[in-house]
């Protein structure tokens, strides 16, 4: 088989080649938000949609297409499914316990208020999940807490999907930082700076912004000082660790940090008026359980080690070890057969295709082995933990395949060069392409998922965009990556996890539809920022950063 060169203009017409790219994405979002049939037919049709686009339109060889989806199908289970496995096969456990009584009641020792438990829980603790692993980690493990509290089911997906986002730029222990500086050749330092220097202000109102999702204008200002605490000291260490220590624990510090500062202030500081959701005001109110710190931490213990393992993982001499058990092999008709050209590189680039079964390298699998630990350190005889295992992969076959599917259409588009012409098509906005590129890597991550993903996608157009316009590379770089992060509410299997999670199967069309108008307002907020940076306060980009 021949070398196949991607062609970015497939029927002599840019609008009609854009429209033809954009076929598979409008399928999908067609079918949840406006059919509203299952996650997983969904996707299953726009991956079909996507294939026959790629192999009719753009004259990909067939074996080609079917080379990407296969690689895609490979990723997805080992690093995006696999990783939402174990983080519900965690909660299950803590459920099967009953230890998750002690979670909730830990929490509520601290405030019975619906708001301040959300800030907990979804701003705070999901940061630290986002830096500790990623993938659907924070947004399933989050919401089943919440809905064990007694959040309603629709809200608390809402809320966690949108908290979800300040903390995905340095998300799987700085992943998608070291994602943008491979293909665009620039500073981990740089980018991680500048990006540190983007999302702050964003992180700071952030909690204003959940909350008001989530109550009224009134009942929001009720807890104001709740939300200056949580978003400003997430955003004072997002800053300081970005710029000056490094990338990797970024999200854990803040998380953790937050955690802490905004527990400590809630013990002393309450709302005026408590807020309980209004099906709750017939409810007799039970009694606080006062519960020992030995309590609290062994009930907590299982999230502990999903970070412990998590971190464990990204040791390099333990990553070392690891490697040596993976089988890597080029996917058979698709490596090294793809070639990308101008305007998307500089220079003709030779795409790799390699099927990596990291088995034991995935997240997943670390977070897999924790709740195998979590498990007896809870109680649960070994038997017992097979049994909710075995439980948990059942209930969340639908949700398994939808993720397949989503990731395979994503390589499809990316091979094939849809991601590219749809890219290009947002590069003839002259001086407002801070802002549409911004949206470029907003559409990156609705459409992969991930926000390393995107940067990976389109982070090198960024820079080549950036250089014809005369604009400054890196903060376009950047602004790839941290607009990003508002798509990730919206992307598909964002909508397939939190709907799992609060148990409302089927709801994803209904999902995408509520938090589709903040991930684009948020973004556009981004965007503006950029904007600024780029034509006012120029010097706010980093060039030649040096951590401590």
């Amino acid at each position: 088989m021949q070398p196949w060169t991607q062609n970015y203009d497939p029927l002599g017409n840019a609008a009609l080649s854009t429209l033809a790219a954009a076929i598979p994405v409008t399928v999908l979002f067609y079918l949840l938000a406006v059919r509203r049939i299952a996650a997983h037919l969904a996707a299953l049709y726009a991956l079909l949609a996507s294939m026959l686009v790629a192999a009719l339109i753009f004259r990909m060889p067939v074996p080609m297409v079917l080379g990407a989806a296969a690689h895609g199908s490979v990723y997805a289970a080992l690093w995006i499914a696999w990783v939402v496995v174990g983080a519900v096969f965690v909660y299950d456990l803590t459920v099967e316990s009953g230890h998750f009584e002690t979670i909730k009641g830990s929490i509520g020792a601290i405030t019975d208020d619906r708001r301040v438990q959300m800030l907990l829980i979804a701003f705070c603790f999901g940061a630290v999940l986002e830096g500790a692993g990623g993938g659907g980690a924070p947004v399933a493990v989050t919401a089943a807490m919440m809905i064990g509290l007694g959040f309603r089911p629709f809200e608390t997906a809402v809320v966690c999907l949108m908290a979800n986002t300040a903390p995905v730029a340095w998300g799987g222990m700085g992943n998608p930082v070291r994602a943008l500086s491979a293909v665009t050749g620039l500073a981990e330092s740089d980018l991680s700076a500048t990006m540190g220097r983007i999302l702050p202000p964003i992180a700071a109102i952030l909690p204003f912004w959940l909350v008001r999702s989530m109550v009224g204008w009134k009942q929001t200002l009720e807890v104001w000082p709740a939300c200056v605490v949580a978003g400003f000291t997430f955003a004072g260490i997002q800053f300081f660790w970005s710029n000056y220590v490094d990338p990797n624990l970024v999200d854990i510090m803040s998380g953790m940090g937050t955690l802490l500062v905004s527990a400590a202030f809630f013990r002393y500081w309450k709302p005026r008026n408590e807020f309980h959701f209004r099906e709750e005001a017939g409810r007799p109110r039970p009694e606080k359980k006062r519960y020992r710190a030995g309590e609290v931490v062994h009930a907590w213990s299982p999230f502990a080690l999903i970070a412990l393992f998590v971190i464990l993982w990204g040791i390099p001499a333990v990553k070392a070890v690891i490697a040596k058990t993976s089988y890597k092999a080029p996917v058979p008709g698709l490596h090294q057969m793809v070639i990308r050209t101008a305007p998307v590189v500089e220079k003709d680039v030779v795409e790799s295709a390699i099927f990596s079964f990291d088995w034991l390298a995935s997240v997943g699998t670390a977070t897999v082995l924790a709740g195998f630990v979590a498990g007896p350190v809870l109680g649960l005889p070994m038997g017992v933990t097979l049994r909710v295992f075995r439980k948990t992969l059942f209930r969340m076959r639908y949700s398994f395949l939808a993720i397949l599917c989503m990731i395979c259409m994503a390589y499809v588009i990316r091979y094939c060069g849809m991601d590219a012409v749809m890219g290009l098509a947002m590069t003839h906005t002259g001086v407002l392409y801070p802002v549409f590129g911004t949206f470029i890597g907003w559409l990156g991550v609705a459409l992969s998922g991930t926000d390393a993903g995107s940067n990976a996608l389109f982070g090198n157009l960024q820079v080549v965009t950036a250089t014809k316009l005369g604009l400054d590379p890196v903060l376009m770089a950047s602004a790839n990556s941290t607009g990003g992060v508002m798509g990730k509410m919206v992307a598909a299997q964002s909508l397939i996890i939190a709907c799992v999670a609060a148990g409302i199967e089927g709801k994803e069309g209904d999902l995408f539809r509520a938090v589709a108008k903040h991930g684009l307002a948020l973004a556009l907020l981004i965007g503006l920022l950029v904007t600024l940076y780029a034509y006012v306060l120029p010097g706010v980009v980093a060039h030649n950063h040096r951590f401590w």
